[in-house]
């Protein structure tokens, strides 16, 4: 139980982190000032995200955490470039993305 909590309360804070990357995006794409609402919405939502960390490493490893958020990151930010700001992505990446899923499978311990 302790691992599937870990890595849910590491999912929330990759959620509250993909936020914070969306105010900011805005922020860096409307050329907006360091203390734009935007920015600072973001900055706050970062900093937001360090209570998940620190529940999720009460359930699991520092280096399960690490690779499941880097994972779920990944994974949400290219949904987030692709869906909202119309970005691509090339098959290099798609192979970057399920390397990424491969780690984590390698990386999780569900005792």
């Amino acid at each position: 139980m302790g691992a599937f909590l870990g890595y849910g309360l590491c999912f929330a804070a990759t959620l509250v982190v993909i936020l914070g990357d969306y105010f900011i995006k805005l922020a860096a794409d409307r050329d907006l000032a360091l203390t734009s609402p935007q920015f600072l919405a973001g900055c706050a939502l970062y900093a937001l995200s360090a209570v998940g960390w620190y529940l999720a490493m009460q359930q699991i490893s520092l280096s399960q955490v690490g690779v499941a958020f880097s994972m779920f990151t990944l994974l949400a930010l290219c949904a987030l470039g692709v869906v909202v700001f119309g970005e691509t992505l090339r098959p290099r990446e798609l192979l970057g993305i399920a390397m990424a899923l491969g780690a984590l499978v390698l990386m999780a311990r569900f005792v």
